[in-house]
């Protein structure tokens, strides 16, 4: 008998899974990180996009060209990223579940089962010049084929979403004793949460 309860209810959480879209706020895409502490970098300071285009429609960002890193550590450091969701509420930005980070970005960075290869390292072209300074090293270029990015949330079961949202993505780098470094890289996408039809 609990069984037959247990199949059903995977079976109507199945079918109750939504799809979300963020609709973007600013035409800019990045925002400078609202809590970030002393010494962080806005992303456009840590790389220099001048010869990446970023375009948006209303679903969707299209990114091609190049981008070369001012970010300069040391070939030992180690860089910590975190990707989280923030709600806002009643005059705040709450956290929410959805988070992913890693202790040591580089090392996972062309992993097929990671999230940062499926919406960004698969396009980067030169992969073998990318993977040995990873994003550490001032003046590595990282080039893109032409791909078009949706900023979705899928399969989502439980609470609607509703409102307005924010991702923070940071990138902590640390020296060999594990001391982090001053000059870590944050940036926000804020917008509109929308259910996909």
């Amino acid at each position: 008998m609990w069984r037959i309860l247990f199949l059903i209810h995977v079976g109507l959480a199945g079918i109750w899974a939504t799809d979300y879209e963020l609709l973007l706020e600013d035409p800019d895409i990045f925002a400078p990180c609202t809590e970030a502490r002393p010494g962080t970098m806005f992303i456009r300071e840590a790389i220099n996009f001048d010869k990446l285009t970023v375009e948006q429609d209303p679903d969707t960002i299209h990114i091609s060209g190049n981008a070369t890193t001012n970010w300069d550590l040391q070939p030992n450091d180690r860089i910590a990223a975190k990707f989280a969701l923030f709600h806002y509420q009643r005059g705040n930005w709450e956290p929410t579940v959805f988070t992913m980070a890693t202790q040591d970005f580089c090392a996972i960075m062309y992993d097929k089962d990671q999230y940062w290869f499926k919406y960004w390292t698969t396009f980067i072209t030169n992969r073998q010049e990318v993977q040995q300074d990873c994003i550490k090293k001032a003046g590595t270029t990282l080039i893109h084929e032409p791909f078009h990015l949706r900023l979705m949330l899928t399969n989502i079961r439980g609470a609607t979403l509703h409102g307005r949202y924010k991702t923070v993505i940071s990138f902590e780098a640390f020296d060999e004793k594990n001391v982090p470094r001053p000059n870590s890289v944050c940036f926000e996408i804020r917008g509109e949460a929308e259910k996909v039809k």
